[in-house]
């Protein structure tokens, strides 16, 4: 692979991130071109179950979930205000 040499500006909270994903022997270049991968294999499948049946249930167990966790710390701020 042929690698053309170009500079781009990042600010010193930018190089400090990538400098902390760098991983030993990497560029810059390792770094960025392995986030950007990270991040386009998250979205692979996204929307695919919309508008299926599957979609719906994955969206009402969500909900109920949500509902659940709602409930329940509720129940644990009240118990603490008991106390």
């Amino acid at each position: 692979m042929t690698v053309a040499e170009k500079h781009i500006r990042v600010s010193d909270k930018i190089k400090q991130e990538l400098d902390q994903r760098r991983e030993e022997g990497e560029s810059y270049n390792d770094v960025l071109e392995r986030v950007l991968s990270d991040n386009r294999e998250l979205l692979i499948g996204f929307g695919a179950f919309e508008e299926t049946d599957r979609g719906d249930n994955t969206e009402a167990v969500r909900r109920k979930t949500g509902e659940k966790s709602a409930r329940r710390i509720k129940q644990m701020a009240e118990s603490r205000s008991d106390e």
